[in-house]
């Protein structure tokens, strides 16, 4: 068993932000064969058109003003745009999340900031202390390389932050359109039918309000880390996915969510609310029948899906805030699921309180 129990640590706030440009599927598949056509064979064609117009997506959101930027976009501009864009949509949801807790900038004495599609030194935190105006004596965090699943290790660190009196801000960032390759590569064409922009950002303090971090758990299985990753070719990040993951997610997950309930002595039943990362519709359906979560209770993942796509890791996050839309009950119990690289998978039992 590997669980992290209570620290006395609340989510006062939270607040998510999509990229600003919207493009449904159908622009985007035409979008892709338009450009990208030339270099692709007959059955990548093909699988185009499948993976575009599957009903489980219909839009997604990304961080940039004309989609003409991504096309064999230089490397350097990318991670200008990478730069540039994270710490946009950082900044706004640092700002929205605070704004909803009446807490200050000048408050907050710790940041935990997680990316995976992008690379810089020094790190966001560091734009976003400078953009801000927070304390340049605060404590500041950045971790790489956790993969769609990097909010809820980020949530566990930021939670630890969390002393008596003290604000911290766990973010998760993630631009994935500036990993976007294109190639006769089933992971290639399955990416670039999923994936898209986004951020968010909450707001963690010792007070009994919001949501308590009651128990928290992780499973890594690294001799599978080749099944989901980032693979480097001529200097630029590719992603790598296999057909196998939906399997091998759902037993990490169900290990996970057994951690979290088993530590206050919980049955499926009892959680009336699921935030599941929507890593693909096999997967969510994969996760849903191992651990046995009623369909019902899937419906903001569902709708997260459909009008977002998978952001990577801020996701789990844009189904928190789609799940408080629909109204949630003081005492209620809600757990958060998020996978992705390393092969690993991570949970986080939360309750609401009064």
């Amino acid at each position: 068993m590997n669980d992290q129990t209570s620290s006395n640590a609340y989510i006062a706030s939270f607040a998510v932000v999509p990229g600003p440009y919207v493009a449904d599927q159908a622009f985007a598949e035409a979008f892709m064969k338009k450009h990208y056509g030339g270099r692709l064979n007959s059955r990548s064609m093909g699988l185009i058109s499948t993976c575009f117009s599957h009903p489980s997506i219909n839009k997604r959101h990304f961080a940039i003003d004309d989609p003409l930027e991504l096309v064999d976009e230089d490397p350097d501009r990318r991670i200008e745009r990478f730069t540039r864009r994270s710490v946009e949509l950082s900044a706004e949801a640092i700002t929205k999340a605070l704004g909803r807790t009446g807490v200050s900038v000048k408050d907050v004495s710790g940041i935990v900031v997680n990316t995976c599609t992008g690379y810089i030194c020094p790190g966001i935190s560091t734009y976003l202390i400078e953009r801000l105006g927070l304390s340049r004596t605060i404590r500041a965090f950045d971790m790489v390389g956790s993969g769609c699943g990097g909010a809820v290790p980020n949530l566990q660190a930021a939670g630890a932050l969390v002393k008596s009196g003290s604000v911290v801000v766990s973010v998760s960032v993630e631009i994935c359109s500036a990993t976007l390759q294109m190639g006769n590569d089933l992971s290639l064409i399955l990416s670039n039918a999923l994936f898209g922009d986004g951020a968010a950002a909450a707001v963690l303090w010792d007070r009994p309000a919001g949501w308590e971090l009651v128990a928290s758990a992780t499973r890594y299985v690294p001799e599978q880390r080749e099944t989901i990753r980032y693979v480097h070719k001529n200097g630029q990040l590719h992603n790598q996915l296999s057909l196998k993951l939906p399997d091998l997610v759902k037993k990490a997950a169900a290990e996970v969510v057994a951690d979290v309930l088993k530590a206050r002595s919980l049955t499926v039943d009892d959680v009336k609310h699921w935030a599941l990362h929507t890593g693909g519709e096999k997967i969510i359906n994969a996760v849903r029948d191992e651990i046995g979560i009623p369909e019902e209770r899937l419906a903001a993942t569902r709708r997260v899906l459909s009008e977002y796509g998978n952001m990577s890791s801020p996701t789990v996050w844009f189904v928190m805030d789609e799940i408080g839309r629909n109204g949630v009950a003081p005492g209620d119990w809600c757990v958060m699921i998020a996978y992705g690289a390393g092969l690993s998978a991570h949970a986080y039992l939360l309750q609401r309180m009064p």
